[in-house]
């Protein structure tokens, strides 16, 4: 007998690319020990938890260290305390009505996109849109969706609606039957947004198919756009085809913390293999209650105070903060003559690489010659060649350095 290995991650042909990012800048560190480095790659942010976070984060853990208010095991599913407040302030003010039940408290919105995936069968087909947050991609691949990479870096058996300049990043229906669609908007990596129309077209599809969104919405917080909407659930019928993450990370700075949410309406509906209606949400709490052991009280009483009056004026500055730094990014590569998308509605900035360069040449080139670092947009999927992710999540000293480098150099 040997022990064998799950052959689905022999598929995975290339490093995760954030790891492949974080190589190089090691290596260019490595030669280049003195140089003054700017990371506008990875989507973290820079700002500290807001005072009223670390106010209720610190009297939580108080309260971790007396007999008489310690908290053991809490519910998997998370606290009510934190999942009322959610449902008052992200829904019932755009006039969506949730139970407690339907959401869910987790670590992040990274860890449930992907163990989602667990309460749908291995023969579902998937899209996504492309180019595309690749834990997405990735973990379908694991999971043993997928065939092999092909030549032209898309995996057989995955469905890509191509998402581009040409049609102005919004992606079309696909052309062929699927059962999951994963959609993030504000999206992850454009910065680019649909409107509440344009949403609506996916989600009468869904309905019109018997198919099921997967809908990342971890960057809402961001939108400026007054037609642009903070949940899928404001189109009508959503909540019989959708799923909806949410998260702190980005918000209010929890990227260390670790906190999300991921709704599961009791409207939705799967199918087992005789045809049979079977309610999913169900399905993902029994998931989470054995697999999962919930987050930490501490942390749950932190994301609470961000509800809070003080932890939303506080939060909402920070966000105020990272947008403008959006605004310097996106009117400085508008000057240099560059295509720039994204940054109005989101912490992105979606730039094309100048002269046709691919997108790790250029990658390199603002790494070397400006000490700046991106993230390739061909690591996010075929139609992410030749543009360049970067993000408003550093300082504002920073962000006009960086900018102030990328001006000098020579395309």
């Amino acid at each position: 007998m040997v022990v064998k290995i799950n052959e689905n991650y022999l598929k995975l042909k290339s490093s995760y690319l954030f790891v492949e990012v974080a190589r190089r800048e090691a290596e260019f560190r490595k030669a280049n020990p003195d140089a003054d480095i700017i990371k506008m790659g990875i989507g973290d942010v820079t700002k500290p938890l807001v005072p009223a976070v670390i106010k209720a984060f610190h009297a939580a853990v108080d309260e971790m260290a007396d007999a008489e208010t310690f908290m053991g095991y809490g519910p998997e599913q998370g606290y009510d305390f934190l999942a009322e407040e959610i449902i008052e302030n992200e829904y019932k003010t755009y006039g969506i009505d949730l139970d407690t039940s339907e959401v869910f408290i987790s670590d992040g919105a990274k860890s449930d996109t992907a163990n989602i995936q667990d309460i749908f069968g291995i023969d579902n087909k998937i899209a996504v849109t492309d180019p595309v947050y690749t834990v997405y991609v990735d973990t379908n691949v694991m999971a043993g969706r997928t065939g092999e990479m092909k030549d032209d870096g898309m995996y057989e058996g995955l469905t890509y609606l191509k998402c581009n300049s040409e049609n102005d990043f919004v992606p079309e229906l696909p052309s062929e039957p699927v059962d999951i669609i994963y959609l993030c908007y504000p999206n992850n990596p454009t910065g680019t947004t649909l409107t509440k129309d344009q949403l609506k077209v996916f989600v009468d599809y869904a309905k019109e198919n018997n198919a099921l969104i997967l809908f990342d919405a971890a960057y809402v917080a961001f939108i400026n756009e007054d037609d642009v909407p903070h949940s899928i659930y404001e189109i009508e019928g959503a909540k019989e085809v959708a799923i909806e993450f949410k998260s702190f990370s980005k918000t209010a700075g929890f990227t260390g913390t670790r906190c999300a949410y991921t709704v599961v309406p009791k409207e939705l509906m799967g199918y087992d293999s005789k045809g049979n209606e079977v309610e999913i949400n169900p399905l993902w709490n029994r998931r989470q209650t054995t697999k999962f052991n919930g987050v930490s009280y501490p942390v749950q009483k932190a994301a609470e105070a961000v509800y809070s009056d003080e932890g939303k004026k506080q939060i909402g500055e920070i966000i105020e903060y990272y947008m403008e730094n959006a605004k310097i990014i996106r009117k400085s590569l508008t000057d240099l003559g560059l295509d720039v998308y994204g940054g109005v509605s989101s912490p992105y900035i979606w730039v094309k690489t100048p002269n046709d360069m691919d997108s790790w040449a250029f990658f390199d080139l603002l790494l070397n010659e400006a000490n700046v670092i991106g993230t390739p947009g061909s690591g996010f999927g075929p139609s992410g060649e030749g543009y360049l992710r970067l993000t408003a999540f550093n300082t504002l000293e920073n962000t006009k350095e960086a900018m102030d480098r990328i001006s000098k150099l020579e395309f």
